[in-house]
């Protein structure tokens, strides 16, 4: 009867080790996937930062080539108001009114993009900081865990 007991006894407690070492493999196979997932957030808000660089760079260029051209047709109202070619100062004018009315626009939007992108640089900054802290205080956790796993499994014998 007591060898019964003994043996029962026996039982629960390699039972009861190994749903602990289960569950610290589930725990840290948990902490690595939030790990990894919060890595995947960091890329994909560098890869929006980068596309806004390229957006804003990519409306400066547009707005140079616009400012180009208005001081082509300012240069071409020149001409014709000395030549007296009123009617292609005109002609001149109507085309710079919506060049000007472009620029300002472009100007606008280069200022939104620029915000847009400073504003997510800095929380993707500040998430940066965050995720190594994370990082690191996960890899201390599943450092322990593994060395706590490694205890248990010793202390368990083989079934």
């Amino acid at each position: 009867m007591a060898m019964k007991l003994f043996d029962r006894v026996t039982t629960l407690i390699k039972a009861d080790a190994h749903g602990v070492v289960d569950a610290l493999e589930e725990r840290s196979l948990l902490l690595r996937q939030h790990v990894r997932e919060a890595e995947l957030e960091l890329l994909q808000k560098r890869a929006r930062v980068e596309a806004l660089a390229e957006e804003e760079a990519r409306l400066g260029d547009e707005l140079a080539r616009c400012g180009k051209r208005i001081a082509a047709l300012d240069e071409d109202i020149a001409l014709a108001m000395d030549g007296e070619k009123e009617d292609l100062a005109r002609f001149a004018i109507r085309r710079v009114i919506p060049e000007r009315k472009e620029l300002t626009a472009l100007e606008v939007q280069i200022a939104e993009v620029a915000e847009t992108r400073a504003k997510l640089a800095e929380r993707l900054e500040e998430q940066e900081s965050q995720y190594e802290s994370l990082r690191q205080r996960a890899r201390v956790h599943l450092a322990e865990a593994s060395r706590d796993g490694d205890d248990l499994q010793g202390l368990v014998p083989p079934a």
